[in-house]
């Protein structure tokens, strides 16, 4: 994990790679959970019976449950030293290039890309690409806010 000592430090770092993360497996029981939590039982998610003779050959993971990894994915990438606290602030941008088929691994390549201060604190605008290992083709890509409140 990389540790800023200020977010100026942040800010000399806009447009670089802060780090490249584990492999992590997407397994069934995590998307049946998801579809539990969320009501989204498509069968795309649950049956892989069914899901076995559909356009992915197999049963894939929710683009939202890929989302909602991000804090276990790159949640760890970097840290900054003296905000009181920091927060999920939110997403500018997400998209689902590729379907993650269950039983992949994945990980995520985290780029800065803006530093900003604001009346609430530093907003620090992290693009988040998460590959799928062996496929060319991101299965998500977000630019995700945290809010550093000092």
């Amino acid at each position: 994990m990389k540790t800023f000592r200020s977010y100026t430090e942040v800010s000399a770092c806009v447009g670089q790679e802060v780090a490249v993360t584990d492999w992590i497996t997407i397994t069934q029981e995590q998307v049946n959970l998801f579809a539990q939590a969320t009501g989204d039982h498509q069968w795309i998610h649950t049956d892989a019976q069914r899901a076995a003779q559909g356009p992915f050959g197999a049963t894939i993971a929710h683009g939202y449950l890929t989302l909602s990894l991000l804090p276990v994915i790159a949640g760890g990438i970097f840290t900054v030293e003296g905000p009181k606290m920091v927060i999920n602030y939110g997403a500018n941008k997400v998209r689902f290039p590729h379907p993650v088929p269950v039983g992949s691994r994945i990980r995520s390549n985290a780029v800065i890309t803006s530093v900003e201060e604001t009346k609430a604190g530093v907003n620090v605008v992290v693009t988040n690409t998460v590959e799928i290992e062996g496929v060319e083709k991101p299965a998500l890509v977000s630019e995700n806010i945290r809010l550093l409140v000092y």
